[in-house]
This record gives C-alpha cells, structure tokens and sequence, in this order.
C-alpha cells in the first residue's frame, strides 16, 4: 500500500476525519431517497440558492468553477486535489464547521461520504448566504445524489464510456444518465444535438461554460478564469492532469506542449478503461512508469506497468507515487503525470507533508 495512505487523512479536524472514514459508495444500490430525508432535516438548504447543474464525462470541475466564478457564487466540485475544503471552495476551518453541521444528521440516516459532502456543501452555502452555485454531479446524474436540486440551467460537458456497470454500456445510456437531472423548467445546454432528443421538453443551446452563464443570467458576459489544481497543471518540464478514460486522454492529447517525447507516469483505477487510457498515452511518450495511489479501487503498479507494455518500449514500476515522479525525473527531461485525480492528489499531500519530496 503506498505511504499516501498514511496521509491523505490529515489536514483538518475530528469532523473531517470522520468524514474520511465514510464509505464512497452505498450499500444498497444509488438514489436519492436519503439525499431527499436528511435535506429535509435541514430544512431544505439547497432551496436557498440558483444554481447551474454540471454533468458530464471530462472537464465538469473546471467549468463549475468557471460558471461560479461569472455568476458571482461557488462551485461544489469532486474529486479533490489539495484537500477536502477545496470541493466546497473555502478553507480548511470552514470545511471542518460544514461538516459538523450536518453530521448527527448524517449519522442518524447512516449516510455515504459523497451524500455527507452534499449536504455539508447545501447547507454551507446557505449559511454563507450564498444566492448562486455551481454544483458538479458525481456519478451519473439520475441516481446522483446531486439530483435533489431545481437547477435553472444544465450542462453537459461531453460523454464518454465510464462506470458502465452502473450508467449504462453506451453513451446514449449514459448521456440519459446524466440528463435526467434536468427538470421540465430547465435550459439544457448541450456540446452539440448528438443527445438533444433525451431533453424534448428543455430549452436547448448548444455550447459550454460560456452557454450556459449566458443562460443563467440573461446576458452576455465574459467567462471568468478558474483552476483547480490537477486539471491541465503545465510547468517546467512537467505537465499534470488527471485524464482518466481514453477520451480525456485525447482530450490532453490535443492540449500537451509538443514535442510529445513525454516520461508518462500513471495510476489507473481498475474500474476504468485501462487499456483504452495506456493505448492513448502511449502517444505522449515511450516510457511508463506504473504506480499506484491511495485510492482502494486503483490497480496494482505492477498489473498497470503489465498491460502497459503492449504500448510502450520502456516500462518502469515504482508503488510509491513520489518515488514514481522521482524515478521519472531520472528518465527524461518532461513528465507527465496522469491516469486519475487521485494520483495528483496524493502528490500533492505528499509534498505538503514532506516539501523536501
């Protein structure tokens, strides 16, 4: 197990630790339905705000993040990168009180970490007084537990094969999924018309971020500038991004500094499209190097670095995500590290825990 694990538990109190401990996924199938009572025991804070719904494949955080930043409100997003309060944009003492809020009630109604983050970040925004938000979907959006707000305008980013087993074995399944969570008031903004006949009876544009503000306010404005760490990270000699189906990898493809002579390092989930993802990077670069993060769904370094060698001419395993980066450095004069989020993630803590690394 990488030394990650012994780290990415840190940085807050006895309420996000707890949080940390909740299980992602639930024990009796997706819905709602606990998402609808534990709301109403906190009298409806998701009531108190507009907000612009965010569904799609690739790209849903940082758009979230561009819309709030227009609107003039706050995104909830996930995964995240430098710690827990990023998801609820506000720091880590913030985080620690929005938790507390809600955590007898998330304890009575036994609920999963990703419910209790909803909530937390419902009820953090009304007590901020917050009047707009963008709020990310999570899985899907039909069984989200997102899908408990009356969101005026939607967003699809793009879709792509993920979470089969759970959203359907093609994109039209899944592109169903994830507009469901369109209401019958709402203006759905779409990538282009491949899926415009799931929403008959929405408003429809075509577009993106910029679409969508435009729908949420009325007027034309300018698309702010948001970052989040993780997403598109280029600096000397190294580029982060945490790309994680073969579509977000041609999506990176397209964006990477050329010359594509890149160190790839990579963690992948085993739920994801793995070989799909290591065809795709092996354009970057000839060189992998395979580790593993502290996710309990991430594949082994050395299956990775296994089914990587199909691809690329030099394949390297280190289970340490620090010790993978270092060993990269070694290898080549540009690195990118990709696969998933929760390897930039790791990173992450593990540079704020040890700066030395």
């Amino acid at each position: 197990m990488p030394s990650a694990d012994r780290r990415r538990l840190d940085g807050g109190g006895e309420g996000t630790a707890w949080l940390a401990s909740l299980s992602p996924w639930p024990t009796n199938g997706f819905g709602t339905e606990r998402m609808v009572a534990l709301l109403e025991r906190l009298d409806n804070p998701q009531r108190s705000f507009e907000a612009v719904h965010v569904v799609g494949t690739k790209g849903k955080s940082t758009a979230a993040r561009r819309i709030a930043a227009t609107i003039g409100g706050v995104a909830y997003t996930s995964p995240h990168v430098s710690g827990w309060h990023e998801r609820l944009q506000t720091d880590e003492a913030g985080f620690e009180r929005a938790v507390q809020r809600v955590r007898a009630a998330a304890q009575e109604l036994g609920a999963t970490q990703f419910e209790t983050l909803t909530v937390a970040a419902f009820a953090d925004f009304a007590a901020r007084g917050i009047e707009a938000a963008a709020i990310e979907a999570g899985l899907g959006g039909r069984l989200d537990a997102t899908n408990v707000i009356d969101a005026r305008v939607v967003l699809l980013t793009n879709v792509a094969l993920e979470h089969t087993e759970v959203l359907g074995e093609s994109r039209e399944l899944i592109a169903a999924e994830k507009l469901a969570v369109a209401g019958p008031g709402a203006v759905v903004v779409l990538p282009d018309e491949e899926f415009a006949h799931l929403v008959p009876g929405n408003e429809l544009r075509v577009g993106g971020a910029q679409e969508a503000v435009e729908a949420f306010l009325g007027r034309r404005v300018e698309l702010a500038e948001a970052a989040l760490p993780g997403r598109l990270e280029v600096r000397d000699g190294e580029v982060r991004d945490g790309a994680h189906t073969p579509d977000a990898v041609d999506w990176l493809l397209e964006r990477l500094p050329r010359p594509h002579d890149y160190v790839v390092v990579a963690s992948i989930l085993g739920d994801k499209d793995v070989d799909g993802i290591l065809e795709r990077l092996a354009q970057a670069g000839t060189t992998l190097v395979a580790t593993r993060t502290s996710n309990e769904r991430a594949l082994p370094a050395g299956e990775v670095a296994a089914r990587g060698r199909t691809w690329f001419e030099v394949v390297e395993t280190a289970d340490d995500p620090c010790e993978a980066l270092r060993l990269a450095h070694t290898l080549g004069p540009r690195v990118l590290v990709t696969g998933s989020l929760y390897l930039l993630a790791d990173l992450y803590s593990l540079a704020e825990t040890s700066p030395d690394e």
